[in-house]
This record gives structure tokens, sequence and C-alpha cells, in this order.
């Protein structure tokens, strides 16, 4: 039995009964009290009705703690949000639930988060969760049968490094999380369309924050994604971009009233230079040398990814890849693959990533040779990300810190 209203075994509806019985205290400040919604708990915890009940207590204090009851009409987000944070409602699937558009590429998350807290990121995306829900019963309502979850579009075309920054993967962890735990089943299926090849290892860094029957919901479509929209979706509810017929009253093939598009947030929106990091490691590069860190790359499309921040004066960074395995090899000798600058990392932290594009050991480089006065303290973290298996490899420790060349001006 799939455990919904007008599906329940005897023993189910036993669960519901009694679960209904435990919460009679918390009843009244639950946004809905039907069976339906009582349901969505208890299929979230395969019926166990100590382990639902404990949720949806917590979710009542979250609801409190965001005041989500009245977020959708009495609180304002800054501007940068509301203006840069992409995504809408736009149309129903052929089931009449609303459809949310997620338009992954025009989206800046370091902008954002430079520009705002993420608390308020957060507050945001619950403010979309409950328009969502009140939509959900405004549909309910009109056609006459219960309408409790959503359709997503996850539009990765532009899927790049700048959406791998750790701060903005973390962040983003923290709304997925949010959306498990306080609306379940609240998602009816979600497709992927334009992935680019970075996807698989964009979804192994968030898909641990979702749950196995949420995984189970999404669609990665291929070339035919247009003709496998309209199957679920009229074309009159489908935006004209993505294959449908809908526009906005003006034409625009994109509903740009419906559906936010984002782009680059201007600098005059950033309250804040960096966003405070915490590094896994630390290492010393005597003056006049420097430090190479290796990492083997097994497989193509693998991206490695750094944040480094210095103590005192800048130092030179840049990535390599060997030509020879098993000895140490000069910068000279190597092949740079991200070339080697001085940055004031010790003013702003720095981070960055390169996708792989071949197998071999790569070699993360830290340059004090121009120094002839100053030592440097490192504060580092690196990471492997894969797309074969979802692995993450922490940064090893580092191999070599001999001097490679002589100093060459005083620092």
């Amino acid at each position: 039995m799939s455990g919904r209203v007008g599906d329940v075994s005897p023993k189910q509806a036993e669960a519901l009964a009694q679960f209904r019985e435990n919460i009679q205290d918390i009843l009244p400040s639950l946004p809905a009290q039907h069976d339906h919604f009582l349901l969505r708990w208890l299929r979230a915890r395969n019926f166990n009705i100590q382990k639902a009940e404990a949720m949806l207590r917590k979710h009542v204090e979250f609801r409190k703690h965001m005041k989500a009851d009245t977020i959708t009409t009495d609180w304002q987000p800054p501007e940068v949000i509301e203006r840069y944070l992409t995504g809408g409602i736009c149309g129903y699937d052929k089931d009449g639930s609303p459809i949310w558009y997620d338009v992954v590429g025009p989206l800046d998350p370091r902008g954002l988060l430079l520009s705002a807290s993420k608390q308020d990121f957060l507050k945001a995306k619950v403010r979309d969760c409950e328009r969502l829900q009140r939509e959900c019963k405004r549909q309910s309502e009109q056609l006459g049968r219960h309408v409790e979850s959503i359709t997503m579009i996850y539009d990765c075309e532009g899927l790049g490094l700048r959406h791998l920054w750790k701060p903005a993967v973390e962040a983003y962890g923290e709304v997925l999380t949010m959306f498990e735990e306080n609306y379940p089943e609240g998602l009816k299926r979600l497709f992927v369309i334009k992935a680019p090849k970075l996807f698989p290892v964009a979804y192994n860094l968030i898909k641990h924050f979702l749950s196995e029957d949420t995984r189970r919901k999404i669609i990665i479509l291929g070339g035919n994604w247009q003709e496998i929209l309209l199957q679920y979706i009229e074309p009159d509810q489908l935006p004209a971009c993505y294959g449908g017929t809908l526009t906005d009253p003006d034409g625009d093939p994109r509903c740009k009233t419906r559906v936010k598009y984002g782009g680059e947030v201007p600098q005059s929106y950033y309250v804040r230079v960096s966003i405070k990091q915490q590094y896994e490691q630390t290492l010393c590069i005597s003056r006049g040398s420097s430090q190479q860190l290796e990492y083997e790359i097994l497989f193509p499309g693998c991206v490695l990814r750094w944040q480094f921040a210095s103590e005192g004066l800048d130092i030179g960074f840049g990535v390599f890849i060997k030509t020879k395995v098993g000895e140490r090899q000069k910068a000279a000798e190597m092949v740079e693959v991200v070339p080697s600058q001085r940055y004031n990392a010790h003013l702003v932290p720095e981070d960055g990533s390169f996708t792989c594009q071949d197998p071999g050991i790569y070699v993360l480089r830290f340059d004090n040779t121009y120094s002839i006065l100053h030592s440097k303290k490192i504060s580092f973290s690196v990471e492997v990300l894969q797309s074969d298996n979802g692995s993450v490899s922490k940064a090893q420790e580092p191999k070599g810190g001999a001097g490679e060349e002589l100093a060459a001006s005083s620092q």
C-alpha cells in the first residue's frame, strides 16, 4: 500500500490514528490537520510513529523560528536576493501540480553569499517552499482533489566550476536538508535538463543531503528532453523556451515575469570580501623555497578544488601536471595547467577549481621562491571531486618541500 489517503493498510491506518493522538497538543499549530498532511510525515519515516512524531515536533519549532506562517506576506528579502536568486513557479503539470523552475547557469552564488547573509538565503528558500505549499492548496480547491507535491525542472545549462564553490555547495546543502526535514513528500518528480559533463561531479557533492526516496524521483533527461517534458506538461503550461507555447503577455518565451534568471551580482551589493573558511591543514614554506602537493587523478572529468590563506604576506600558487611519475620535478619540467601567480591571500582567502581532462599526477605548488626574507604559513584545504562513485578525497600530507629555485627578490 502506498500509505496515501484511500490506499492505506490496516496497520498504516492504525499508525495514523495513533500518530494523530500523540500530536494533539501541536495539531492546532500545524499548517494542515487532515490525513493527507499527517500521512506525509509517516511515509517520510516509514510509518515509524516515534520518528515521525519527533520529525513533526521539530518542524513546529522550525516554523516558529522562521515565522513560516507569515513569511510569504510579512518578510521582505534583501534586494540582491529578490533580483538575483534564480527560479520561480510557472504553470502546472497534467496532474495539476505546480511546476518550479531552477535555472542554474545565470546564478552567481559567490555574489549572492557576499551580498546577503546565509540566513536570508535560507529564508528565501523557505518562502519559496511556503508559496508552493499554498499553490498546492489552491489547486486542490480548484480541482476538487488533493494536490500535495510539485514538479521541478532543473535547467543545468551553464553549470560551471563557479557553482562548485565550497561555501555555495554548503549553503545549498543546508537548503536541501531543510527541504527534506520540513517538507517531506513535497516533490513528485525532478527533471534535470541540459546537464553538462560537469553535472555528475556537482550531483555527487550534494546527493548525500537527499533521501533515497528523493533520489529516486530525479530524472536526468537527454537530448529529447522537450519531448519528455511534453509527456507530463501540456504545451500551454510549458514556457516556449522549454518546448511549450506559454509566454509572457509581451511574448517573452522565457516567462521572466514568473521565473527569475538572475545574473552576475554587481559588486556594489557586496557587504563582505570573503566567506570565513575552516581549513584542514597548514604548512610553512621557507624563504626562497616552494612546496608541492601531489594528487593522483585516475579518471578524466574529476575536479580539483582548493581554498587557501596565507599569514602576513602574499604567496605564489599554480597547478601543474607531472611529465614523469615517481620523481620530483621542478616547475619548469612540468606542464602548467593553472598559471602560477602571486596572490594576496593574506588579505582575501583564495579558492579555485580545475577540471582534470586527463588522468595523471597533478601538483598544487605554493611558491615562495621570490622571497629572500620571509617564510610563509599557509592554511589550506584541497579536495578531489569524483564523478564516478561520488567520493570526495581529502588532501593528503604534502610531499616534498625542498627549495626549487633561488630567491629572486625580497618580500
